[in-house]
């Protein structure tokens, strides 16, 4: 009866998944963590392949940021710009993210990582930099991707990406940085 309920239940979470994922994508941890940098990645205007976005993303997954209301001064914290984390499903991420694509370039690549497994889950904390230009010199923008993860017997799902970036007021420690 058990081995009956999780077949039923692996099979009714991939045909709730909206997109097959290329296997290559997530068949490991550090697959799917390059897969999901890139599928965000590229020039202004360019669009990105949602559909390889959606693939990543375990049925009901949550992306989450963790920001102030982008009108506060980072540096005076106040009840009006409390930093507060947005659930988003992956609908919502695209919806947040695509109008701001099609008037700017935006490449993420991970600079540091560190990595707790356990049996079929893991937990991966991803710092990255962001540029508008792949070619920039310096990043626009870094902060840490805190990244939970599930192995379902045959491939890897995203279940969560929970992120801040980086301000003055919470500036990345230097161990979540590779030394240079």
């Amino acid at each position: 009866m058990r081995r009956f309920r999780k077949r039923t239940t692996l099979n009714a979470q991939r045909s709730m998944s909206k997109s097959e994922a290329n296997p290559s994508d997530v068949s490991s941890i550090d697959a799917i963590v390059t897969a999901a940098y890139d599928s965000i990645s590229g020039p202004a205007g360019e669009k990105r392949n949602w559909d390889r976005e959606r693939s990543l993303y375990y049925p009901g997954a949550h992306l989450v940021p963790t920001a102030r209301p982008v009108t506060s001064d980072e540096c005076q914290v106040t009840s009006e710009n409390q930093i507060a984390p947005q659930i988003l499903d992956i609908e919502g991420f695209i919806a947040r993210v695509e109008p701001f694509f099609k008037d700017n370039g935006f490449y993420e690549k991970e600079i540091a990582r560190r990595t707790e497994q356990f049996g079929q889950i893991a937990h991966v904390w991803s710092t990255y930099e962001s540029r508008h230009n792949a070619d920039d010199p310096e990043p626009f923008m870094r902060g840490i991707n805190s990244i939970q993860l599930f192995h379902d017997g045959s491939r890897w799902w995203i279940v969560t990406i929970y992120w801040q970036q980086e301000s003055l007021v919470d500036p990345i420690p230097a161990k979540y940085v590779k030394a240079g």
